[in-house]
């Protein structure tokens, strides 16, 4: 495999990093608690799965018409997007347990919602959370040709219009993961600064079974059991991935596709201008950082901040080194990107899809 990278300034605001660093190392070694999964964030991935499965099983009983198993649909939808934001994500990153085992487990959530864990460390702990917003690599910024995401990319004329069908496109996220998304990063020849990647043995079985394993109870066991017409089931399939992919979609673009956010370039050396950590703060925001139920849902993702400069950190801890993270920051003159509401942050998602479509973005 080779690879070509846009490499990072060394030594660049060391003060702010090493104090960063050590202020919220402080925060868990003062109050002797670990940054890891909490009873909080156990409960919560009970809940999830619980509510989510339990929507499933309610409709194999026949106690539901139609119109109820519609909303059961929806209820999984959102319960899919959760599973998603505060089991699977997390457990990735490996901040959910300090052992191996129990994170790549519940890791494994995943494939049941037809997403390969092990692409997704590929591309997004990898890539993506290395390269935040540099084009070419971070492919995050790629996720659909119908969309321009970064000032950077080539503009098409239907750009103009990406305001109206952002949120369509986004509804469809889970649908292409689950049949396309996966398959084509697999199988490509070139995946962000990566070129002619081989894949091991236990990654072409894991793909495989996680796909057999997802499409058996989404669509086979269903299609079998269910005392529905095939269009019935198809609508109440389509209902559980739009309003799945809707939530995810929507939520992640509030991090790094707003107007406070930067998109560096490298120069003709490949050097990017700044420190890690720094690239971090600058190519990502916060939002909706009071909004506590709403933290609770999306896994601690409105701390978009904290999770790109502490990963391993569980993020049922978000909220609260959040102020560490912003008073050294500031003290340092490195910037810290927040929305104050999640309509603010949404506003700001589509003034800057609006901008990114005009010719005079290009």
């Amino acid at each position: 495999m080779q690879t070509t990278k846009a490499v990072f300034q060394r030594g660049a605001s060391s003060a702010f990093v090493r104090e960063v660093k050590d202020e919220v190392a402080s925060y868990f070694r003062d109050r002797g608690i670990s940054d890891k999964a909490n009873a909080a964030m156990v409960a919560k991935t009970v809940l999830l799965l619980g509510v989510t499965f339990g929507a499933y099983g309610l409709l194999f009983t026949g106690w539901f018409s139609p119109l109820g198993m519609l909303g059961l649909a929806i209820v999984m939808g959102i319960g899919w997007a959760g599973i998603g934001f505060g089991i699977g994500h997390d457990a990735i990153h490996g901040a959910y347990s300090k052992h191996t085992w129990v994170n790549r487990l519940l890791g494994y959530s995943f494939e049941l919602l037809g997403a390969s864990s092990y692409m997704w460390r590929l591309t997004h702990n990898g890539i993506h959370h290395t390269w935040t917003n540099v084009r070419d690599i971070d492919e995050d910024l790629v996720v659909t040709p119908v969309l321009r995401l970064t000032p950077h990319s080539e503009r098409r004329w239907f750009h103009r219009f990406q305001t109206l069908f952002a949120l369509p496109a986004y509804a469809t996220a889970t649908l292409f993961w689950v049949f396309a998304k996966d398959y084509k990063y697999f199988f490509a020849r070139q995946l962000g600064p990566h070129r002619d990647r081989r894949h091991p043995p236990s990654a072409w079985v894991g793909m495989v079974l996680g796909k057999v394993v997802h499409y058996g109870w989404t669509i086979v066991l269903p299609l079998l059991f269910l005392d529905l017409a095939w269009w019935q089931f198809v609508i109440g399939y389509l209902t559980v991935h739009l309003t799945a992919g809707l939530i995810l979609g929507v939520i992640f673009m509030l991090a790094h596709v707003v107007e406070q956010v930067e998109y560096p370039e490298p120069d003709t050396e490949g050097q990017l201008p700044d420190a890690w950590m720094v690239h971090q703060l600058r190519t990502t925001a916060d939002f909706a950082r009071r909004n506590r139920l709403l933290g609770w849902y999306v896994g601690g993702l409105n701390f978009q901040v904290e999770h790109h400069l502490f990963p391993k950190v569980c993020s049922v801890h978000y909220h609260k080194i959040s102020p560490i993270v912003e008073e050294v920051a500031r003290k340092h003159g490195v910037p810290f990107n927040d929305n104050p509401t999640f309509l603010r942050a949404l506003g700001s998602h589509f003034r800057m899809l609006h901008r990114l479509g005009r010719p005079a973005a290009a």
